[in-house]
């Protein structure tokens, strides 16, 4: 007996040794061949980290360095995928850890990976990312069509539309804690970045539940901790079964998720319960989701056609992900770039105040505003919330003229193709607002170079919510306030989940 247990051990050593052996050697060493037989260029395979050293020791040294505001960012928040580009060309490919990720900036082949989507599903390099929020975001195949469909009339337009006075409210809190900061010249140095992660997180809390937005607050706050752990976690090494050891991080990312689970769980009981007695409000984003799950799973009897509250809780938790630092980021830098391009700010102000003066904000007039929109789209287009997207390949797929193997990862770069001059001409890295001045097609020339929320079938859901939201903060701000850079301000964009102000947004803002 004795014996054949120490021979059952010896085999499932040898069978893991075998595992390891093959992940973290032979396996990437065959993938480096086939790409580069087919003209592909990358650094040879580095065992287990591959090139995850330097791209991590590169973006210290790029964090440590702020640069001027007319400085290309490119180099500062990419710095190792423009090394590699500068190296091996256009056809490269880099290693995170043992998996080979190819670039690609190309407009036709993101066309027509945004359109295979299900050829082409997103990549998560580390479990623990799903803690933050999967959903949407991360479903595939029928669940994803399902749940698109009834999710989808949470963020109709109408429905926006009655969001408007909560991003009211939530927009007059903000400028009122400005005011408060103001000297009696009636000016002061405010760093904004704060005020507009706490603005849009309100936002999400008052519009995605109601009544509930103190509790939502609270899973915000969770939320913003989360993703911190999450950032962590997927820039680092991942080794199989690593969650599930008892470390610190592990620990703490895990009683917030059952915190956060509760706490959601707890919101939908009592909205549920509400609504089926004929109380409560149902144009919050929670309640129209329920409501259209409702007449889902009543259509064709059954609940298997409809989203478990599971699925709505993750959903919730994606509220939070995708609907706070998107906006933020957004509003951030459009303000950082007004404050340098003063004329645009001042074409911008006279609109809002020509569509509007001291009335209220309608959805109407907010919908024609073409200078404001002009802007946004263009700071999109240089600081894009999102610097790189992620896709994975489970067999053999044809992209373009490669033939890609399974376990090859697709690094879809934003940025770069935003930055691009082939694309968008020799003033692709200055601000212009005017090249959108006959919409995003034209400015585009009908590629897909212009992708701040995606493309195609999966284009993200709450694309209108954050337009929306965004315009109308902005246009808040401009008849309120004028501003200007600081002398303190230190411009240094950095990617964390979002491209953010590394040094915060210091700017000197004046009362109109």
């Amino acid at each position: 007996m004795l014996s054949f247990i120490s021979v059952s051990c010896v085999v499932a050593l040898l069978v893991c040794a075998w595992g390891v052996l093959n992940s973290m050697w032979l396996k990437p060493r065959r993938l480096e061949k086939c790409l580069k037989a087919q003209g592909l260029n990358g650094n040879s395979y580095r065992p287990i980290f591959g090139d995850l050293k330097e791209l991590a020791m590169m973006l210290g040294e790029a964090k440590s360095k702020p640069i001027s505001l007319s400085d290309d960012i490119v180099p500062r928040v990419i710095p190792f995928h423009v090394k590699t580009i500068d190296k091996y060309g256009s056809n490269s490919f880099l290693w995170l850890g043992p998996k080979p990720s190819v670039i690609i900036r190309d407009p036709e082949l993101l066309r027509e990976i945004f359109l295979k989507h299900n050829l082409f599903p997103k990549q998560h390099s580390n479990p623990l990312g799903k803690l933050l929020a999967k959903g949407l975001l991360d479903s595939e195949g029928d669940k994803w069509a399902k749940d698109r469909k009834i999710i989808n009339p949470a963020f109709n337009l109408e429905k926006i539309k009655l969001m408007l006075p909560a991003f009211h409210s939530s927009a007059s809190e903000m400028l009122r804690n400005w005011e408060e900061k103001l000297s009696p010249e009636g000016s002061c140095e405010l760093d904004v970045w704060p005020y507009l992660q706490t603005l849009t997180g309100d936002v999400i809390s008052r519009t995605a539940f109601g009544s509930n937005y103190e509790e939502g607050r609270k899973i915000l706050e969770l939320q913003q901790e989360q993703v911190d752990h999450v950032v962590t976690a997927e820039r680092s090494l991942y080794i199989p079964g690593m969650r599930f050891l008892p470390t610190k991080r592990n620990r703490r990312m895990k009683e917030i998720e059952k915190v956060v689970q509760a706490t959601i769980r707890d919101i939908i009981d009592r909205k549920v319960k509400a609504m089926k007695a004929g109380e409560g409000r149902r144009d919050d984003l929670l309640g129209i989701l329920l409501e259209s799950n409702f007449k889902e799973i009543d259509q064709y009897g059954s609940k298997d056609f409809g989203m478990s509250i599971k699925d709505i809780i993750e959903e919730c938790k994606l509220f939070y992900f995708g609907g706070q630092d998107t906006t933020s980021t957004l509003l951030v830098w459009a303000l950082i770039l007004l404050s340098k391009h003063q004329d645009w700010q001042s074409l911008a102000r006279e609109e809002v105040l020509q569509a509007f003066g001291r009335e209220e904000i309608d959805f109407d007039r907010l919908s024609r505003l073409k200078t404001v929109t002009m802007i946004l789209n263009e700071v999109l287009r240089l600081y894009p919330p999102v610097v790189v997207l992620a896709r994975r390949l489970h067999e053999e797929t044809k992209v373009g003229k490669f033939s890609l193997p399974a376990g090859v990862l697709l690094n879809l770069q934003l940025m770069l193709l935003n930055h691009d001059c082939e694309i968008w001409g020799n003033d692709a890295k200055e601000f212009k607002p005017e090249r959108f001045s006959e919409g995003v097609s034209n400015a585009t020339k009908g590629q897909v170079s212009f992708f701040p929320f995606g493309w195609g079938p999966r284009i993200c859901i709450g694309q209108n919510f954050a337009m929306v939201e965004a315009k109308l903060v902005m246009a808040m701000i401009l008849r309120n306030f004028s501003f200007e850079l600081s002398p303190s301000y230190i411009h240094a964009p950095h990617a964390i989940a979002t491209l953010q102000p590394q040094h915060g947004a210091h700017l000197v803002i004046h009362k109109l």
